[in-house]
């Protein structure tokens, strides 16, 4: 999106694109594969619509980072006025990093990284988190597995990355640990439900 690389606060939206079968896997026994990638388009599109719908009140750049299909899919699906840039191929932590890393190589002073599983976090949410990086290092928003639906940083803290045992309900208790150990002030925004399994579902009031 025009002058995105320019604003001071940046939100980055970490999707996959929607293929069948390498998309949301975890949810191919309730739903198949083609049920899957379908939740998982519906659930981009609807956090895009909200980020569009933000930017005119607030001057956030927004970026997308993808896994699978590439620039040219994301555009024609997404739109081509919006910034992608493809992930790099390792663990999530590295991906952060590098995400957060670029941001501020660019001259981001406030940047939010967020899902696109999370189908309540909505504009409250996140201008919540880029007023709070006003006053604090780290702005988390806690997912009720135990991880985390949106991490916001004002300056970069690699340390938060490493050695995070990802994927597991772990992952915001050890991130909360190195960020206190590293002396970074927290903010923790309000806990909602990331849909990764089928029981996730009913619990995040999604009908598909």
């Amino acid at each position: 999106m025009e002058g995105s690389f320019l604003a001071v606060e940046r939100v980055i939206i970490f999707t996959r694109y929607p293929e069948p079968g390498k998309t949301k896997t975890r949810l191919i026994p309730a739903l198949g594969p083609e049920g899957a990638a379908r939740i998982q388009r519906r659930m981009t599109e609807r956090v895009v619509r909200m980020l569009r719908s933000l930017v005119p009140l607030r001057p956030v750049g927004m970026e997308i980072h993808f896994e699978g299909g590439s620039i040219a899919l994301m555009a024609q699906w997404l739109g081509p006025d919006l910034l992608f840039c493809e992930q790099i191929q390792t663990d999530l932590g590295s991906r952060l990093q590098a995400a957060f890393t670029g941001a501020f190589g660019q001259g981001a002073r406030r940047v939010v990284i967020i899902g696109s599983d999370c189908p309540d976090l909505d504009q409250n949410i996140v201008n919540m988190a880029l007023d709070g990086l006003k006053d604090v290092d780290l702005v988390l928003g806690p997912a009720y597995d135990g991880g985390y639906y949106l991490i916001g940083l004002q300056k970069s803290a690699p340390q938060l990355f490493i050695g995070i045992p990802w994927g597991t309900a772990m992952v915001r208790k050890h991130t909360l640990e190195r960020a206190r150990a590293h002396g970074l002030s927290v903010l923790l925004l309000p806990t909602l439900a990331d849909v990764d399994r089928p029981t996730d579902l009913p619990r995040a009031g999604v009908v598909w």
